[in-house]
């Protein structure tokens, strides 16, 4: 992993000296993503943390990290309008692997403007209305996490949808500024190595990505509402706000609330 630059003891260099393209090449070099984790952990400390919603990617992330045995952050978007089985999720995992799990929740202020001024479910007018709101509960809470971030693990796989297809295992994002490294550990792992990993080793599971009635089951987690399960066949993403759905299944995967990417 990377050491420092020739000349600079490695003791010397701030965490923003390390945040290089070498760095980002190291990373992608790195085969296993328990590795991956170690290593950036050990070095970036409180400064690195993984962000996850509690969905599959992200709970193996959590899994790795605690077995690696080094004190870890562990955070999450709490939109204030998540599915009561994911909050009762998140207090299971928080015993289950005996950590905090921050809750990072928007500003009031902000949320009661919007809602004064747009209703409770303004999401359902328009995109745009759909993406302020996204702006409102998921962007802005996580722009203030990154202030507190060099280092975002993220469970990003290319083969979520079309539009992850390109997902790097590392990359350098500018926020404010400064470079944050973004990992995508699990970023070449097909689904089916998912639940593989997830069965071999008894990693929790929200209840409600498990199969249900129908076949029919959430792929991805976010707010009441804005989520449904998908059935067999579905695109992906086809469960993010059902009602914006397209006849193209490609339009389908470009669904995105602005977390990852621009909206």
């Amino acid at each position: 992993m990377y050491t420092g630059r020739i000349g600079y003891p490695l003791n010397e260099l701030t965490n923003q000296d390390l945040i290089n393209e070498e760095l980002c090449y190291e990373v992608r070099l790195l085969e296993e993503p328990q590795e991956i984790l170690f290593n950036l952990i050990k070095r970036f400390k409180e400064r690195a943390a993984i962000v996850t919603s509690g969905q599959l990617s992200g709970m193996i992330l959590l899994h790795m990290a605690y077995e690696n045995k080094l004190p870890f952050r562990a955070c999450t978007i709490d939109t204030l309008r998540l599915f009561p089985e994911t909050y009762e999720f998140f207090d299971h995992i928080e015993a289950h692997y005996n950590i905090r799990i921050e809750r990072i929740t928007p500003e009031p202020e902000a949320v009661d403007r919007m809602v004064a001024n747009h209703g409770e479910f303004l999401f359902f007018d328009s995109k745009q209305k759909q993406e302020y709101c996204c702006n409102i509960r998921k962007v802005e809470p996580m722009q203030r996490l990154l202030d507190t971030l060099d280092v975002w693990f993220s469970g990003l796989r290319r083969d979520q949808s079309s539009n992850r297809q390109s997902t790097p295992k590392a990359e350098i994002i500018e926020h404010k500024g400064r470079s944050i490294l973004k990992v995508n550990p699990l970023a070449d792992w097909p689904e089916a190595r998912i639940w593989e990993y997830i069965h071999k080793h008894d990693i929790p599971v929200n209840p409600l990505m498990e199969p249900q009635k129908y076949g029919q089951y959430y792929e991805s987690l976010g707010c009441v509402i804005c989520t449904t399960p998908i059935l067999p066949g579905e695109p992906k993403r086809a469960g993010r706000w059902r009602w914006q759905n397209a006849p193209s299944s490609d339009e389908e995967n470009k669904k995105e609330c602005g977390i990852h990417y621009a909206i």
